[in-house]
């Protein structure tokens, strides 16, 4: 962080980061999917006030505006910092401030039931490399994100390549992972960013973050239940809602959704997922959902009328083989603007088509797959 004086908007970021609750060790945080909304007001807003101030250059964080992020999160006393800048994580709601709950309700559609089913036994065919505890778990996607202005109109900006390296180490880190963007939509192309963690001014905790749910690495995802009503039962009991108007199960959902993104897990806990996933209320697939590179494949969403947001997976139609998801604007959820003309009542968001994964020595090192590219 730079050691001048904060300008407004990151002092703002640091009084929300510390008025967070304590967060236990069986509670997980709002996931990185439900920071679509509140993240982004509080990036553009520090951006903004930043803008007015001038005390000190900021660079526009590469998380900006991002549908789409590493699934990392903040322990309360912690801040995020990526290449440079500080973020700040808003509390979420209260379980019991009327929220509904739909654990008790139907499971997914039976097409979906089917598919997912499907889904979990080709996962238990991959041939899935053992990471070992100091090596970086490396992601190439192409990622398509909403560039529109603060409290304007969605507006996708061009899709642009993005390579992510996430640390397994099984000890606290700080240094979390590193960032790679390139082509016309990048924010900040050809740098490596950092993913850092960093404790708020004048708290003693160091901020660096243990393996978990903050910090999927292999070796946590693979002490998870592999039964999949235990694992749902796990699943429900730590995630947390983010308003009123989203449910368990949507959470939960998302919560999945961001496990699956940008990680690589043992099949038979990836079988275990989608075969939870089958059991959650709401669950439907679509039959021809397309991708950020424009292929086109199966979806698997849950469509909870009460939420604004809406994601969507999508799998090989041979392989089933995880291919990306997109993610939309359900109804007037402001900043973002209004989801569409009458007869169009979704708005794309965000998408990403994920293209490699691979388990590397150091951090910033290509697989020489990619290496070999072009």
């Amino acid at each position: 962080m730079n050691a001048a004086t904060p300008s407004r908007g990151e002092a703002e970021a640091a009084e929300l980061a510390r008025l967070l609750p304590e967060s236990g060790e069986d509670e997980w945080e709002l996931p990185p999917g439900r920071h679509l909304h509140h993240k982004d007001v509080l990036m553009q807003q520090i951006d903004h006030d930043t803008d007015r101030a001038q005390p000190v250059p900021v660079t526009p964080t590469p998380l900006h505006h991002r549908l789409l992020r590493p699934a990392v999160l903040m322990p309360a006393a912690a801040a995020l910092v990526v290449g440079g800048i500080l973020a700040a994580t808003l509390p979420s709601g209260d379980d019991a401030g009327g929220v509904r709950d739909m654990s008790s309700g139907r499971g997914a559609t039976s097409g979906a039931s089917v598919t997912l089913d499907r889904i979990a036994t080709a996962s238990l065919k991959a041939d899935t490399q053992r990471v070992k505890d100091g090596q970086f778990v490396y992601v190439r996607s192409l990622v398509q994100e909403n560039q529109g202005e603060f409290n304007g109109k969605m507006k996708l900006g061009a899709p642009f390549e993005r390579q992510v390296w996430m640390s397994q180490n099984s000890a606290p880190v700080t240094a979390i992972g590193t960032i790679r963007e390139s082509g016309k939509g990048a924010s900040m192309p050809g740098q490596d960013l950092p993913i850092e963690a960093s404790a708020v001014d004048g708290s003693p905790d160091s901020g660096a973050i243990p393996e978990g749910p903050d910090r999927p690495t292999y070796n946590w995802l693979a002490s998870l239940p592999t039964d999949p009503d235990a694992l749902l039962k796990k699943l429900y009991a730590q995630t947390r809602v983010s308003d009123e108007r989203e449910t368990k199960a949507q959470a939960v959902f998302d919560r999945i959704g961001d496990l699956l993104a940008e990680t690589i897990m043992p099949p038979e806990n990836a079988a275990a997922f989608y075969k939870a996933v089958a059991k959650l209320p709401g669950v439907t697939e679509v039959p021809d959902a397309v991708d950020a590179a424009g292929r086109h494949g199966i979806g698997i969403t849950l469509d909870e009328s009460s939420y604004a947001t809406r994601s969507e997976w999508i799998f090989d139609k041979k392989s089933l083989a995880y291919l990306g998801y997109r993610g939309y604007m359900t109804k007037d959820h402001k900043p973002g603007g209004k989801p569409g003309e009458k007869g169009n009542p979704e708005v794309l968001a965000g998408s990403a088509a994920v293209l490699e994964r691979a388990v590397v020595d150091q951090r910033g090192m290509e697989p020489e797959s990619t290496s070999r590219r072009g």
